[in-house]
């Protein structure tokens, strides 16, 4: 039985969690990554500990398609994160695993509960701040009209708005932004092959973009964690078909080769 995967707004990126047995528990795989860590070397770990609880489900995502993800109860993730010592992780990555370790459970639990993320230990100082810039991000996406992928401009308005209400946006499946890195991510490769096979995989897919649309796809702007803003080709959930017609002609047997 397949269970509805559903995404939750933290630091400008999103935590992926899914109900099981009426309990929350989170995606593991994409926390590790998103810390620069690897994620198959974390999961070894996780598995040694007597204390870790970790459960293989099949999830539904925005997509519709249902894969096997492992997940973890919030105390299993909490006592994981205690393990990492910001000060053993890249620059970049620091910030996150603090806000990892001091507000995971609260938001999650908070999403549960009440249907929202917004963090209980927010002041009203710190809730102005976030109202101010997601107002100026509003004006950003406007001036931007015309400028940017019209799906992707959506997609990020509603991300604006729902962190600003404390909620899990509301994206049209089809609609919603895919970057071939995600895609990628969905079919479980290890760090060593994502860093092998990203590259080739995006010039094919922009490839057979062009051979069935007659253009190239259009660019976003991409907010990258340090900060910086990269142009990359922008792809919808539409183009899903295509991601996997290249990688089934391409890649799939090369990596269940490896």
């Amino acid at each position: 039985m397949s269970t509805q995967l559903v995404s939750i707004p933290f630091h400008g990126s999103t935590v992926q969690a899914v109900d099981i047995d009426g309990k929350p528990h989170v995606v593991f795989r994409p926390i590790p990554e998103s810390l620069g860590l690897d994620a198959d070397s974390q999961m070894k770990r996780l598995r040694r500990r007597s204390w870790a609880t970790t459960v293989k489900t099949a999830g539904v995502g925005a997509d519709g398609k249902s894969r096997e993800v492992v997940a973890v109860d919030l105390r299993t993730l909490t006592m994981w994160l205690a393990t990492i010592d910001e000060n053993r992780v890249s620059e970049e990555a620091r910030p996150l695993v603090v806000a990892y370790q001091a507000e995971i459970a609260d938001v999650i639990e908070s999403y549960w509960t009440q249907g929202g993320a917004i963090n209980p230990r927010a002041t009203e100082h710190q809730m102005n701040a976030l109202m101010f810039q997601c107002r100026s991000q509003m004006e950003l996406c406007q001036a931007a009209k015309g400028l940017i992928h019209a799906d992707h401009l959506e997609a990020k308005a509603r991300v604006i708005l729902a962190r600003g209400m404390g909620e899990a946006p509301v994206l049209d499946p089809l609609t919603r932004p895919l970057y071939t890195q995600d895609f990628l991510r969905g079919k479980n490769l290890s760090r060593k092959q994502m860093s092998s096979k990203a590259g080739i995989f995006g010039k094919r897919v922009k490839r057979a973009y062009i051979e069935k649309y007659g253009r190239e796809p259009e660019k976003y702007a991409l907010d990258l964690s340090n900060g910086q803003t990269r142009q990359v080709n922008g792809y919808t959930e539409a183009d899903r078909p295509l991601m996997e017609q290249v990688w089934d002609q391409y890649f799939a047997e090369i990596v269940k080769a490896a």
